[in-house]
């Protein structure tokens, strides 16, 4: 998404991951990494929650995650788009979510 993030923007798109993991293992994600978009901490998974997006046991020592989703929200909260993969490992192209921003 990094490598992107300049057509997002251009599109008006803003960028945002939301995360179970605790703030500061999130900023040392982002520093290693080298992203430069908003991340949220989630900790006690309230917002996942909301969304449906628990992944049960699928963590480490069977803890609960987030699963892997994109959604395309609009303004006024409206979701626009959304995908919702199966797996960890599975995430949505940037290719695709540029072409569902124009769809939308």
């Amino acid at each position: 998404m990094q490598a992107h993030l300049a057509e997002f923007e251009a599109r008006g798109v803003r960028l945002v991951a939301i995360s179970n993991d605790l703030p500061d293992a999130l900023r040392d994600l982002r520093t290693k990494a080298g992203y430069h978009f908003t991340f949220l901490s989630d900790p006690r998974a309230e917002v996942i929650r909301q969304y449906d997006l628990v992944d049960a046991g699928a963590g480490p020592e069977g803890s609960d995650i987030a699963r892997p989703a994109e959604f395309l929200i609009d303004p006024s909260g409206t979701v626009r788009w959304r995908l919702l993969t199966p797996s960890y490992a599975q995430r949505a192209r940037p290719e695709q979510i540029l072409k569902a921003i124009e769809a939308s």
